[in-house]
């Protein structure tokens, strides 16, 4: 079966708590509210994909422990194919202890468990050059460079999730393998020592990718591409929790690369997911289905979204339209 996004990365699971004020040493607050769900870069966008109606697989490795067997009932939930999910008997699956500031909805992570590292020789080669899109982070360096150059090698555009500086070994290798590059603003300014996300797109460009965006949180994004460039707001809510906002506006980025939107048309919806995903608790509670994509967006009137065309989603129509 050939997908249309399949994603190698990270797949953790994540415990958070709502608290009035981050505690200090010997202190003890008591949560409003708590939960556990999975976690992780690309397995959180790929959720967000297959919320949107989108087909989806993920590579990577897990523990067999625990938390190894909940990331894996969570990818058979919400529909992302997981049969190359690899369970390492040695390992233990990566686990994020989040605080979440109530009056803020910001959060502070605390991640453990031990190194698990796809090997290339596990990469699905035959599936990830059938894909529609590739979906990378900054883990599992090794694996992310063999499954990049067989997209390139396949004609795979390929995403990548800049969120945080990794040990530079390679990084550059995988920014030039990349077409479309995701950054936050923090990896933007610790790579490019660029603190104006104009400057800093520019900067991260140039090493090959087409479309090149800054993330900025509540600020927006920054975007540019074939020497145009645009900012994006971002829409106001009621902010719950932050937690995973960033993965879940780069899963429903690609779906606008999917429908072969104008890009501005794409950042808009993008900011539209990753907003309404921030109103509850967790990274992956809040992510929409699209027709609550829409009717977010409806309601507020969204600049550069055409409505008329959009209600045609699922057909075979390709919407060019801003």
């Amino acid at each position: 079966m050939a997908y249309d996004v399949v994603g190698l990365g990270c797949a953790c699971l994540d415990f958070l708590g709502i608290v009035p004020h981050l505690p200090d040493q010997d202190e003890q607050v008591w949560m409003s509210d708590s939960t556990q769900q999975g976690g992780g870069m690309v397995s959180t966008a790929l959720v967000t994909l297959s919320r949107l109606g989108v087909s989806t697989a993920f590579v990577g490795k897990i523990g067999s422990d625990t938390a190894g067997r909940v990331v894996k009932e969570e990818f058979d939930l919400y529909g992302v194919d997981s049969k190359h999910l690899v369970t390492d008997p040695v390992a233990t699956s990566p686990v994020s202890m989040i605080l979440v500031d109530e009056s803020t909805g910001q959060r502070t992570i605390m991640a453990g468990g031990s190194a698990v590292e796809l090997l290339p020789s596990e990469v699905p080669a035959e599936m990830v050059a059938s894909a529609k899109y590739l979906h990378l982070d900054n883990t599992n360096r090794q694996a992310a460079l063999a499954a990049a150059r067989i997209a390139r090698d396949s004609g795979v555009p390929v995403v990548l999730d800049a969120d945080t500086m990794s040990p530079p070994d390679d990084l550059e290798d995988l920014l030039r393998l990349t077409d479309y590059l995701i950054a936050s603003k923090v990896f933007a300014d610790e790579l490019t020592g660029l603190a104006d996300p104009s400057a800093a797109a520019q900067a991260l460009a140039s090493y090959g990718s087409s479309v090149a965006v800054v993330t900025l949180g509540e600020e927006g994004s920054y975007t540019l591409a074939g020497g145009r460039s645009f900012h994006t707001p971002a829409f106001a809510v009621d902010v719950v929790d932050t937690t995973g906002a960033g993965d879940v506006y780069h899963g429903a980025f690609i779906f606008g690369l999917l429908r072969d939107w104008a890009l501005e048309k794409t950042a808009v919806f993008a900011s539209a997911v990753a907003a309404v995903s921030c109103t509850r608790l967790g990274g992956r509670q809040g992510i929409p289905t699209l027709e609550e994509a829409i009717s977010f967006l409806r309601d507020r009137d969204a600049e550069h979204f055409n409505f008329e065309e959009s209600r045609r989603i699922g057909t075979d129509d390709r919407d060019r339209s801003v």
